[in-house]
């Protein structure tokens, strides 16, 4: 299990790193239109781009951070918790990795803050726990009790 941990510590690690470098370069544009502190007004906009250029943008803002929602609990290394606390901690960690990039991102030129960045970013971290995560722990718990011969505990709450 310490192994487990520690590839996740490090696949964090680098995945946070590569996330960071990607979202805190410069750009530099002519013009730059002011920050969204409106939610859903981007989302919006997206939307009326039309159903493939929205889908591209949103699948965009989805899945930037999604693989935290499966790094994290991996990083974790708890088999065995519950799993409303673990999709709690994943989507608040998931929430403070997006609100610290997007306020670091306003430091660096052409870079805005975008609510609606953040809550995609959340939402995707989130999704990405909730279609992963379960699964995996409740085969783990089965591999655990097959190991030690137990009969393996029904989760009321994957």
């Amino acid at each position: 299990m310490i192994r487990v941990r520690a590839a996740g510590l490090l696949l964090t690690a680098a995945y946070l790193s590569f996330v960071a470098w990607m979202l805190l370069r410069p750009h530099y544009v002519a013009w730059v239109p002011a920050p969204n502190l409106r939610p859903l007004a981007t989302i919006h906009e997206d939307l009326r781009m039309g159903p493939l250029q929205a889908a591209r943008r949103l699948g965009a803002g989805l899945g930037l951070l999604a693989p935290l929602g499966v790094l994290l609990p991996l990083a974790g290394g708890r088999v065995d918790t519950s799993g409303f606390a673990s999709f709690a901690r994943t989507a608040f960690a998931g929430l403070m990795v997006s609100l610290s990039l997007e306020f670091t991102q306003t430091l660096v030129p052409g870079q805005l803050f975008d609510v609606d960045a953040l809550l995609l970013n959340t939402l995707g971290v989130a999704l990405a726990h909730l279609l992963v995560v379960p699964a995996v722990r409740h085969r783990l718990r089965g591999r655990a009790a097959q190991a030690t011969g137990a009969r393996p505990q029904p989760a009321l709450v994957p």
